[in-house]
């Protein structure tokens, strides 16, 4: 079935914001390419890569190896934080409905698109969000100290042959802290979040405001805000992911120690802009999607934590 839109103009936009990714980001433009998304075609979609101030921006080679549907600007005067970097790329962005990728160090499953898709096309006011997971053994703050590293990591993508099935990435990973509780329970943000791009207008974008290096809680805040959109629909895409590569990342990839650090200056800038701490949103999505062999662990998973849910917040992405 084809989604495409009547129009020269795609439907869906998928802003990616990358910085200083040089190993990680041509994996990530990979899985969104049509070489690898599955049930779409470059008609269907654009991605319009937004390059946060790299040292050196990635190389012609590897959008053209992408696709003809990708696109990217180079923001050179750039802040510490992505929040402006996104609220750019969208307003560069030709479709009706936005996905918004705030780390490109961050693969995703052959059906995220096309479910994103039918999803958003399915609703009035639809806000259509994805699990996270870390590849390796562990979370990677903690992974990194028992040897997981960049060669590690590239041998481990080696062993499942990915490119080849991407959902072999569900047997090398392990669910991010803000998704810990799974497919069936709130979750603290989505790192692959889609909406129509008048429900992101509606926000008021991202909020500039949280400039701490990385963002500190930009994503937490406008996923929160997504998830209180008056007469909106929740819907979580069941058997699709994002998988964090490691990179250095300022959560992901630091210290439990410097992690707890972190996280408290993030909920202080936080609450200097909203008024009160973080907390978790409370609202339980709708599901849609489909399942892949490597999937069920995680379905599993999932239901173990709905049996024993208690919600607890996490210092890790």
């Amino acid at each position: 079935m084809s989604l495409s839109s009547s129009t020269n103009e795609c439907r869906l936009s998928v802003v990616v914001i990358v910085h200083n990714m040089y190993r990680e980001a041509p994996r990530t433009l990979h899985s969104l390419s049509p070489a690898y998304q599955q049930n779409v075609s470059a008609r269907d979609y654009e991605v319009v890569i937004v390059d946060n101030g790299s040292t050196l921006p990635l190389p012609p080679e590897v959008l053209e190896g992408a696709g003809e549907n990708f696109r990217s600007f180079y923001l050179e005067d750039a802040s510490p934080s992505p929040a402006h970097a996104i609220n750019f790329g969208v307003s560069k962005a030709r479709g009706e409905y936005v996905g918004i990728m705030i780390d490109g160090a961050r693969m995703v499953t052959p059906g995220v698109l096309h479910h994103a898709l039918l999803a958003l096309t399915s609703f009035a006011r639809p806000v259509v969000g994805t699990l996270a997971f870390h590849l390796g053994p562990n979370l990677q703050n903690l992974s990194q100290h028992e040897g997981y590293d960049l060669q590690v990591e590239n041998r481990l993508l080696d062993s499942i042959g990915w490119p080849e099935d991407g959902y072999r990435l569900f047997e090398i990973a392990t669910l991010a802290g803000s998704s810990e509780y799974g497919w069936f329970l709130p979750m603290a943000e989505s790192n692959c979040l889609f909406m129509t791009r008048a429900l992101f207008d509606e926000l008021g974008g991202f909020e500039e405001r949280f400039c701490s290096p990385a963002g500190g809680f930009a994503n937490l805040d406008f996923y929160y805000r997504a998830c209180q959109l008056r007469d909106s629909q929740l819907i979580m895409l069941l058997g699709e992911a994002s998988f964090h590569q490691i990179h250095g990342g300022v959560m992901t990839n630091c210290t439990a120690e410097d992690g707890q650090r972190t996280w408290a200056r993030y909920d202080e800038e936080y609450r200097k802009i909203r008024g009160a701490h973080f907390s978790w949103p409370t609202r339980k999505p709708m599901l849609l999607g489909e399942l892949s062999e490597a999937a069920i662990p995680w379905v599993e998973k999932s239901c173990h934590a709905y049996r024993h849910r208690t919600i607890v917040p996490r210092s890790d992405g």
